[in-house]
């Protein structure tokens, strides 16, 4: 075992990865050369929920221990992140976690920013996530797992878990997540006495059905499956004592370790297969709505959900009361359907003016080119129609429902501009990033907000003569200003209201304003 260091996190200090190779061989490429598995755990991710942190420690020092173990380390390479929210871990205190059984002490959900880092995997606000990409990058794990602590409703089960959602991973990864992973975790864990339930997200009570979790990439698990890596988070329940919590995030690592060791042959096959599909592919999804016409059911063993009178308002409250167990079957909603499919240009333009999103794609280790000289480039662009804007969330905020439309332009870009070809293995990080539709991507996290303010404009008594002589000279636009006034009495009184109908289809009205400045190259010979 070897512990390295990488970059830095807000709190100042590097971030550290530990690595378990049983030849002692440390390098990432030539491990990959080697034809090993590579699994990656982080931890601490919310420093409250530490379960890992302690879990990660008796997996290393077992498997570092007891030589019958080793064999499953042959052609496996374990690298773990001991503390990822190093700065939260540090801002310790035994409050914060009002609904958890322990520890006696943890740390801050928030990192030194006060982010919340399991929001920032996109954006990168953090030094935390920007290091955490470039070592993704650079060790390309094929599984990847979070560990965390869960918060919601009560029931029987000390581990739950959140699986990367399937339906929204290439088909490949989907059906040998289905099909072959989880059943296998989940059994290997029942025969270990820990047996595990979907993550519990229920829409009132479990008794009512759960559903499966959107992980966008913002999280953890959806940035990891943008790689076709097979991910999960492990949620251990919040109210079971500390130590069943941590033996259980044990037994599920080994699981996990267990797994590859008899499938890990095939899980390179079919990583291979939805890499090279994510290379050549057309069409990808960007977005989904779970599918309530669909389910699964499954056996779940919870407690009654009742009410009773609140000592705090007299009101009616929920409790989970776990002198009434039960077992019964639960409708599982755990199909997603696309609701936002784009077809993928051959290539991307971006302005060398947007350092922040060049520094992050290079950091996932994105393949580009420079321009060598300004070149007029027939390109898609998108002009932004209309978008939400949800109030402050995560330093943000964040634009939702982005309605667009293409626009075809002959567009000079400038020497030094970056291309970017979408030929790659990072394909559904480029997309899912420089779609402005997609919910994370750059557009969303107000990294283009620029382009939403107008720079110029006119003044009135100025423009007066000017749109009266331009109507004159454009019959069509002045036939469609006066039948705006017929359809719109309001229009129909405010004079400004009718310059600026003009204004907005003259050329005086500036070209670049809710133009969104990314090319899309739909003809790799146009950059010929």
């Amino acid at each position: 075992m070897k512990l390295l260091s990488y970059g830095s996190t807000d709190s100042g200090f590097p971030l550290h990865l530990a690595v378990l190779s049983q030849d002692g061989d440390f390098d990432p490429l030539s491990i990959r050369k080697k034809g090993k598995s590579i699994m990656m755990i982080n931890n601490a991710i919310h420093p409250g929920e530490s379960c890992g942190v302690e879990a990660s420690m008796l997996l290393v020092r077992k498997y570092l221990q007891d030589q019958s173990l080793q064999k499953y380390l042959e052609d496996l390479v374990i690298i773990i992140i001991p503390m990822y929210n190093i700065g939260g871990a540090l801002n310790r205190n035994s409050t914060t976690r009002a609904n958890q059984n322990g520890p006696e002490a943890y740390g801050f959900r928030g990192n030194a920013k006060n982010l919340d880092l399991n929001r920032d995997f996109i954006k990168c606000d953090s030094r935390n996530a920007l290091t955490f990409n470039e070592i993704f990058s650079e060790w390309q794990p094929d599984v990847f797992i979070d560990n965390h602590t869960s918060n919601g409703a009560d029931y029987q089960y000390t581990f739950t878990l959140v699986p990367t959602q399937e339906d929204k991973v290439d088909p490949h990864i989907g059906h040998f997540m289905r099909e072959t992973f989880l059943p296998y975790v989940f059994g290997e864990m029942k025969s270990r006495n820990w047996e595990v339930t979907p993550y519990v997200y229920a829409r009132n009570t479990p008794d009512e059905g759960i559903a499966s979790f959107l992980d966008l990439p913002r999280f953890s698990s959806g940035y990891a499956a943008l790689f076709n890596t097979i991910s999960c988070m492990p949620e251990t329940h919040m109210l079971k004592p500390f130590e069943d919590r941590v033996s259980s995030t044990l037994a599920f690592s080994e699981s996990v370790i267990k797994f590859i060791y008899y499938e890990g042959e095939r899980m390179k096959t079919v990583r291979k297969k939805a890499i090279e599909n994510t290379k050549n592919k057309t069409d990808f999804e960007l977005n989904w709505n779970l599918d309530f016409t669909k389910s699964d059911t499954i056996l779940f063993k919870g407690y009654e959900a009742k009410y009773k009178k609140s000592v705090i308002s007299g009101l009616d409250r929920l409790y989970y009361d776990r002198s009434a167990p039960y077992e019964k079957l639960i409708p599982w909603f755990r199909y997603y359907k696309p609701s936002l499919t784009v077809k993928k240009p051959d290539a991307y333009i971006i302005p060398e003016a947007y350092g922040r999103v060049l520094k992050r794609l290079k950091a996932n280790g994105v393949v580009m080119e420079r321009l060598e000289e300004d070149k007029k480039v027939e390109v898609e662009m998108y002009r932004i129609k209309d978008f939400d804007t949800r109030n402050a969330y995560e330093g943000h905020y964040l634009h939702s429902k982005v309605q667009v439309e293409k626009v075809v332009h002959h567009w000079l870009f400038q020497k030094g501009d970056y291309i970017i070809r979408t030929d790659q293995a990072t394909n559904r990080y480029i997309l899912e990033t420089l779609e402005p539709q997609a919910p994370d991507s750059w557009f969303a996290w107000n990294f283009f907000d620029g382009i939403l303010q107008q720079k110029e404009y006119f003044s009135s008594y100025v423009f007066e003569d000017v749109a009266a002589e331009y109507l004159e000279q454009n019959p069509k636009i002045k036939e469609a200003l006066e039948k705006k006034k017929q359809e719109d009495p309001e229009f129909a009184k405010s004079a400004r209201r009718q310059l600026d109908f003009v204004y907005k289809r003259s050329p005086w009205h500036e070209p670049t304003y809710r133009l969104y400045p990314v090319g899309r190259v739909m003809d790799i010979e146009n950059l010929k």
